[in-house]
């Protein structure tokens, strides 16, 4: 069976793949989000495979190296047709224990050619089509990290450069090394940060946006009961957005858009996506189902247009800033370059 669907696509940056106009986000698969079924995340893949979807986002670091060996399955069992399609954007360097603990990042050129060499092997390919370190290394200047990706680019391992939740001055400091595809950063109607300067600079420079987080982990998604106890492992229990009243107030946000959605017949997460869409034709998001029916459902995005009316209503109730708590942990933030 091959691929009876074709999606939209958009353009990573000016020098970047041109891909599906969502792409899926697999790392829930295999980490901090609980535990998950095997069979039906490989059942996701190939569901997205199948409808279009090109764009395969994962981590070396998630569930140290398990993701990126499920990816491989996934596509090693999947209809060459449409494996052939898949495009793979791979984070590097965050460094972890045995317990799952994270301890920092190593953008070190000699680092970036290791994580390299293991995440082809465990992919079982031989290039990553967008290779990018998940958070900046603050003892290592990002054009020395830039720099070692741009050989492994013209040594044929990888295709195009990414880069992670850095600022403005990061970005243009990349850019004047090699040319970056695309940025990965959080961005959803609950995490607006970036459109003041991180987004403007992105689109000076011809880079690409790749959205993450475009449902909140869940809390705009229509689907998180108000009282839901997260499973173990779940990295959300510890996020201050699902703590005490500030849940009760994002929940309340999801609600208002709730009604946004249903008088344009759509679900909240639909309405959540194709809100994402609609802020630029080069910003693609990252959906993270881990389930075919949630890809179903965050695939219908792609069939909704907000005009400027619904926009509005969009914006009126869930309006930028009005989220309460930060969108990571203390220690989690400090890593952030976007943040500062």
């Amino acid at each position: 069976m091959t691929s009876a669907t074709t999606l939209p696509t958009r353009t990573l940056g000016t020098t970047g793949p041109r891909v599906s106009a969502l792409g899926l986000g697999c790392m829930g698969m295999s980490a901090l989000y609980g535990a998950a079924d095997r069979a039906e995340s490989i059942a996701t893949i190939h569901a997205a495979l199948d409808a279009g979807v090109t764009l395969l986002d994962t981590g070396d670091f998630y569930g140290m190296g398990h993701n990126e060996l499920l990816i491989a399955e996934a596509l090693r069992t999947a209809p060459a047709a449409v494996r052939e399609q898949a495009l793979l954007s791979v984070k590097f360097g965050a460094l972890r224990t045995v317990e799952g603990r994270f301890t920092g990042y190593d953008g070190r050129p000699e680092a970036v050619k290791n994580f390299a060499a293991y995440s082809l092997q465990r992919l079982g390919t031989d290039h990553i089509d967008v290779y990018r370190i998940a958070r900046l290394d603050p003892d290592v200047p990002i054009e020395e990290t830039v720099g070692a990706i741009a050989e492994l680019v013209e040594a044929g391992h990888v295709r195009h450069i990414g880069l992670s939740e850095v600022g403005a001055e990061t970005l243009r400091r990349a850019a004047a090394v090699a040319p970056i595809a695309d940025l990965q950063i959080e961005y959803s109607l609950l995490s607006r940060g970036m459109e003041d300067e991180i987004l403007p600079t992105a689109r000076a420079l011809g880079i690409g946006i790749t959205a993450y987080g475009v449902l909140s982990r869940g809390l705009i998604s229509g689907h998180f009961p108000r009282d839901r106890a997260l499973a173990p492992g779940d990295f959300r229990s510890n996020s201050p957005r699902f703590q005490g009243d500030n849940l009760r107030h994002n929940l309340d946000l999801a609600d208002r858009l709730g009604k946004v959605a249903e008088q344009k017949g759509v679900t909240v997460a639909q309405t959540a996506i194709a809100w994402v869409l609609a802020q630029g034709e080069d910003i693609v998001p990252l959906v993270g189902a881990r389930r075919r029916d949630r890809l179903a459902e965050a695939l219908g995005a792609l069939d909704v247009t907000l005009d400027a009316g619904d926009l509005a209503a969009v914006e009126a109730a869930v309006p930028a800033g009005a989220a309460a708590g930060e969108r990571y942990s203390p220690a989690a933030m400090a890593d952030l370059d976007s943040e500062r």
